[in-house]
């Protein structure tokens, strides 16, 4: 993705799909009202939400990870629970338990943050994999189960969550499992410096990222336009020839000497869901191969895992999945 404002819509489908992606499209303006410069991983987490997926925010701390994912919620209007992941967090702290009523004599269950349509996870690589793996299921079936019963989580729902690099003191790196589980990871950089004076400028002004309400935000969008959205983009076709070249790109990955884990068919189907969800967006009905290049990196690299060997060399994952997607002829 690019930093680009995405393409205007046209009117390719229903009335209630242009309107859903006018008001999706208007969230990155918004937003931009409190976070400066992040407009790609504005648009990744809008991508996520059309997609039915989850979201983690890579970055330095203080580079505006959570302010990111508080300010979507602001601007989407739909209801939202932070979870600060720390070394004694549970995972009953996360999905809920069971809670002795004593007025009723009996258990019954106090439902967690996770049911919600945006739950922000907090640092997520600052709790032990235990709690970790406590979102597993709600991310993979939107669901909790509890003494044998499933509970349905809300819809839309979404997991966006934030992590500092793993090379810092106190982290857990997510394990293979939980990595998989996110459809995308989005790299946060430092800014760049107009955008950092423009940062400072408005802190010296009186900016308040405690206060939303404050700088400006107002709701934009709500649950309907992201369900018309999921709904929409479900209709975008597919050609086979576009899906061969995401077949053809998962196959240069399983074949690259550098990596001892290539792309596996969940994380094709991944690209082909991101793709459709940019095309939306970008306000056309079918993917093109374009849209497959665009979505590749963010969609496919925290999946894939390099050869010991290669790794002490020094070898890039996105330099060897460059080098396999330029392998793979483009088809027109």
């Amino acid at each position: 993705m690019t930093d680009a404002p995405l393409t205007q819509p046209v009117a390719v489908d229903s009335t209630a799909s242009v309107e859903a992606r006018n008001a999706l499209l208007r969230v990155q303006a918004e937003v931009a009202k409190a976070v400066v410069g992040q407009n790609v991983a504005v648009t990744g987490l809008i991508i996520g939400l059309l997609s039915q997926g989850h979201v983690l925010l890579e970055g330095v701390p203080g580079t505006a990870k959570t302010l990111l994912v508080r300010s979507l919620a602001k601007a989407l209007s739909i209801d939202t629970k932070r979870v600060q992941f720390t070394p004694d967090l549970m995972p009953g702290d996360v999905t809920g338990s069971l809670m002795y009523d004593r007025s009723e004599a009996e258990f019954k269950f106090r439902p967690g943050p996770v049911f919600t349509n945006l739950l922000l996870a907090d640092e997520i690589n600052r709790t032990p994999p235990k709690t970790q793996a406590s979102l597993l299921e709600a991310m993979a079936e939107r669901q909790v189960t509890v003494d044998g019963e499933a509970k349905k989580l809300p819809s839309p729902f979404m997991v966006a969550a934030t992590q500092n690099p793993i090379e810092q003191e106190g982290t857990y790196p997510l394990p293979e499992a939980q990595l998989d589980r996110f459809l995308l990871k989005l790299n946060l950089d430092l800014p760049a410096r107009n955008e950092e004076i423009e940062i400072v400028t408005r802190h010296a002004a009186g900016f308040d990222a405690s206060n939303l309400d404050a700088a400006g935000l107002v709701p934009v969008a709500t649950a309907a336009d992201i369900e018309a959205g999921i709904a929409a983009v479900k209709q975008v076709a597919v050609s086979p020839i576009v899906a061969g070249y995401i077949v053809d790109i998962a196959n240069a990955t399983r074949q690259s000497p550098s990596l001892s884990q290539g792309m596996s068919p969940r994380a094709a189907v991944a690209l082909l869901a991101t793709s459709r969800a940019w095309a939306w967006l970008s306000g056309r009905d079918f993917v093109t191969p374009d849209d497959v290049k665009m979505l590749v990196k963010p969609t496919i690299a925290h999946r894939l895992a390099l050869r010991p060997e290669a790794e002490l060399e020094g070898v890039n994952i996105e330099n060897v999945l460059t080098s396999a997607l330029d392998s793979v002829p483009v088809p027109r």
